[in-house]
């Protein structure tokens, strides 16, 4: 893949180390893949044409390529609070969530990660490292996941929820 021009790749001792405008990332290589940079250009070899191998290859390419992309552009996940009261405020490296429980719940957000609220039910992670990101989204999520009968809960901005029929008078 190639390096845009304000990006910095290096190999040393089997990690890629990567920098940007928008941060640094680094990331250990799988044991039978071989990272170089040579000519503007990240390169992946792998020793043969083995399953275990070809597999290793396309992750070591796609981490190396998130990478890039992450320092370059960053990453970003829009979720979604659906319910009467439900909102979100952002604190500093907190997220305090009203979300139907009897206190609020508020979590404390890891290093790299930036969350914005906007009009207090639409809320966008944001980081370099797209792993943490999704991961941090999920959390999130996880807190109140969305219910198939009335679709409350935390959802992605994107994700659709099946509802179900409810109960029936006779």
């Amino acid at each position: 893949m190639a390096i845009p021009e304000k990006v910095k790749v290096a190999v040393q001792d089997r990690t890629v180390h990567v920098e940007g405008p928008k941060g640094k990332l680094s990331l250990p290589i799988p044991p039978d893949i071989s990272v170089e940079v040579a000519g503007g250009k990240v390169v992946c070899r792998r020793p043969s044409d083995e399953k275990r191998h070809r597999a290793l290859h396309g992750l070591a390419r796609a981490l190396v390529a998130n990478m890039v992309t992450g320092v370059t552009r960053g990453f970003s996940r829009k979720l979604e609070l659906v319910g009467v009261g439900y909102r979100a405020a952002a604190g500093a490296r907190t997220l305090t969530l009203s979300v139907g429980y009897s206190r609020p719940v508020v979590f404390a957000l890891p290093a790299g990660i930036a969350v914005e609220v906007e009009n207090q039910t639409l809320i966008t992670v944001s980081g370099v490292d797209k792993q943490l990101v999704g991961a941090v989204a999920a959390k999130i999520r996880a807190f109140r996941k969305p219910e198939p009968y009335k679709g409350k809960g935390i959802k992605y901005l994107e994700e659709r929820i099946r509802r179900k029929a409810g109960k029936t008078g006779a």
